[in-house]
């Protein structure tokens, strides 16, 4: 991983002879479904009108040559876990049993939670628990690879080789629904959050002889004195098996000791002392000179230029890895600020372990993630950084880690060149969304500021929004779905394309769902408090603006309390305190709308309280399930709260304060804001088709009917035969 090829913004490097494949061209894939996570169909649809994105390459190229959806309506709720395994299944969320990035699992103890990325696609047994004997949905490659189709999964939820277990009990084997032939699992923390470091030139000496010569040895320059940091700036501590993490804190089983040292050096032979590089190594490793073979980096070498430099915990049992960023180098250095970013691995699942040993040895390491622990200063350490600076740490992520993303799919692909369906998933632009959806005049552009929000007086008391800010976060989010179109383009690259252009491949590209701005961060526990609801008898579970709402109840929740006779009753509780929530500040609520858009209760009609099950309320579904209309976020809630501006009552602003950012999804699917994407073109795609309304759930049923596959009975999708050329 030390040498990635960056990519400026707008810049796609393609070799000639992929641009220009012949029909009898090496083998590649019959169909690649992409997923840019998070990427709205208007904003592309204006970056390739005004230039922003380039209309012969990635999404623009597609478009060209293919067909473009103009809304494609995603699951319910519109959450990420949610649609990518209803876009893997073909099936709703309440067919595959996954209503949430966050639920939890109804046979469980009411203080439990499961995610969404790790949990039993088509649900599993309550009683006894463990494994279903009739799933109600199953992953698109388990049917391919019955019919003896091969599917290569690059990242894609769902597809981690894990076996999951609920309350210790397994309920879902990883084979088949979690493998297919070549199965990359998505990143895992690996115990150490970003951090942030400020040094003074008093934090340094002179470096000793044998530091100097590694210097010299590893091929690095210093025109002038080399210094060292006199002490570690932090310890690390390892697992050298894959039974453990990391940690700044020593243990049994945490036996490997990282103590991290930084060197400066002055590359620049003006005959003065100017420190512009900084060499981050490992004291008992010292600076070593390579080459390295990957997962091993090496020490890492960075300057005040936008770009982090990989280091990896050699000898860590899960190849665990990070990266360092440096923000601020004083050429005397009087002032230095330095990122450590989070450490990250590839989760080793025996059933997956060659396609994990084979990225870590040929692509590297998980990278670090864009992480909105940083410029939201949750992480130690980043209270004196500047808002620029930390910004630029969070670009220089999102490049890189797209980068990273993007050789894995291209790994993949390359190692499976006779794939029939190849499944990759790439997590911008949703990150940047998140982010930096600042495009709300309620939106405090100062998130410890309420009154930084409209314009100087408007509303009262208002001190105006920040505008440099604003377009700032416009450049960053541009930026964003300029990496993932070009990470796009350069896989379409290497599946070929014709004469005219067109991918010799069947190429779809689908997002999970959209971004919406929101201002306003919700207590979901004090509205329900407020409305004299008991909630010790509830378990509460909230994703982005969705909340499943349990009832602790006995003979389904392990040790469940409420009994079925009072179930109907608290659910109505619940419900009605929902639907006649409002909020009452008139600047954030001029139409005095409800608070929640939906809210779902569970039916009773088949006798058994709590087990009944309907078109809205899947098995893990809440007994409750209900959305936040547009605007409104259960997270973001900052600690200690920050009251927005004119929520003098303690009652309101118990319930409603500033976030501290600003995109959410999760909301109504049918709205414009939530819609994904869907940009396909290939040789079995109709070319200049327009299409008004897909849904995500019809991915799937289409992919099988360009490989002639029939769809598994519990695929709720249907092909989407306009999009087909006249011979499917």
């Amino acid at each position: 991983m030390k040498a990635r090829v960056l990519l400026a913004a707008g810049v796609i490097l393609v070799p000639v002879l992929a641009l220009f494949a012949s029909a009898d061209a090496a083998a590649a894939p019959k169909v690649v479904v992409i997923s840019l996570d998070g990427a709205k169909p208007d904003l592309i649809a204006q970056y390739l009108r005004r230039g922003i994105l380039d209309r012969r390459t990635g999404l623009g190229r597609l478009q060209r040559h293919g067909s473009v959806a103009e809304q494609n309506i995603t699951a319910t709720p519109s959450l990420t876990a949610v649609s990518h395994i209803a876009i893997a299944t073909g099936s709703t969320a309440v067919n595959n049993d996954i209503p949430a990035n966050t639920f939890h699992a109804v046979a469980s103890p009411i203080g439990t939670g499961i995610s969404g990325f790790g949990a039993p696609i088509g649900g599993y047994q309550i009683s006894p628990l463990g494994e279903s004997l009739a799933p109600t949905a199953e992953p698109i490659w388990v049917q391919l690879r019955r019919a003896g189709k091969k599917v290569v999964t690059a990242t894609w939820p769902g597809s981690d080789g894990a076996d999951i277990r609920i309350s210790g009990t397994l309920v879902q084997p990883a084979d088949p629904r979690r493998i297919t032939d070549y199965t990359l699992p998505f990143g895992a923390f690996g115990g150490l959050g970003a951090r942030g470091f400020e040094l003074r030139a008093t934090d340094f000496v002179d470096a000793d002889s044998s530091l100097v010569q590694q210097i010299q040895t590893a091929g690095l320059v210093s025109h002038g004195p080399v210094k060292v940091t006199a002490s570690a700036i932090e310890t690390v501590f390892c697992a050298p098996s894959s039974a453990g993490t990391c940690s700044n804190t020593s243990s049994a089983t945490l036996s490997l000791r990282y103590d991290i040292k930084v060197a400066a050096l002055d590359s620049s032979n003006d005959g003065v002392t100017n420190f512009d590089r900084l060499v981050v190594f490992d004291a008992a490793a010292g600076i070593t000179a390579g080459p390295f073979a990957l997962p091993v980096t090496g020490p890492a070498r960075i300057r005040v230029d936008g770009k982090s430099d990989d280091f990896f915990f050699e000898g860590s049992g899960n190849k665990i890895g990070t990266a360092f960023f440096v923000s601020a180098l004083a050429p005397d250095l009087a002032n230095v600020r330095l990122v450590r970013y989070g450490a990250n691995f590839i989760p080793r699942n025996a059933p997956v372990i060659s396609a994990v040993d084979d990225i870590n040895n040929n692509v590297g390491y998980w990278a670090p993630q864009p992480d909105f622990r940083i410029p939201e200063r949750l992480s130690p350490g980043f209270a004196n950084f500047p808002d620029l600076e930390l910004e630029a740490a969070y670009q220089d992520q999102v490049r890189s880690f797209t980068e990273y993303q993007t050789r894995i799919a291209l790994r993949a692909i390359a190692s499976n060149p006779d794939a029939d369906l190849v499944m990759i998933y790439f997590e911008q632009p949703d990150g940047s969304g998140h982010q930096f959806t600042l495009t709300d005049p309620r939106q405090a552009t100062n998130f410890l500021d309420a009154a930084s929000i409209g314009k100087p007086g408007k509303p009262a008391g208002a001190t105006g929004q920040d505008e440099a800010k604003k377009a700032r976060y416009e450049r960053y989010l541009k930026f964003a779905y300029q990496q993932a179109d070009a990470a796009v383009e350069r896989v379409v690259s290497s599946l070929g394309v014709d004469r005219r252009g067109r991918p010799l491949s069947n190429v779809l590209v689908v997002s999970d769902h959209g971004m919406a701005p929101f201002h306003t961060a919700v207590n979901i526990t004090e509205v329900l408090r407020n409305a004299g609801v008991d909630t010790s008898v509830l378990g509460v579970r909230t994703s982005g603006p969705a909340v499943n709402i349990y009832v602790n109840l006995q003979g389904r929740e392990a040790n469940g309390s409420v009994a079925p006779v009072a179930f109907d009753a608290i659910v109505g509780a619940v419900a009605t305190a929902l639907r006649n929530a409002k909020d009452p500040n008139a600047y954030y609520n001029p139409k005095a709308r409800p608070l929640f858009s939906h809210v779902y209760t569970r039916p009773s009609g088949c006798g058994q309280p709590g087990f009944c099950v309907d078109k809205n309320i899947g098995q893990d579904f809440g007994d409750v399930f209900a959305q936040l209309g547009e605007g409104y976020n259960f997270d973001g809630t900052q600690i200690p709260v920050v009251a927005r501006l004119g929520d003098s009552d303690p009652s309101v602003s118990s319930v409603y304060s500033v976030p501290n950012f600003y995109g959410a999804h999760g909301y109504d699917s049918s709205v414009p804001s939530m819609s994904a994407i869907l940009f396909a073109s290939g040789p079995d795609i109709r070319r200049n088709g327009r299409l008004d309304t897909v849904r995500n759930i019809d991915i799937a049923p289409t992919v099988m009917r360009i490989l002639n596959v029939r769809p598994a009975a519990t695929v709720d999708g249907k092909a989407i035969v306009e999009m087909l050329d006249r011979d499917h």
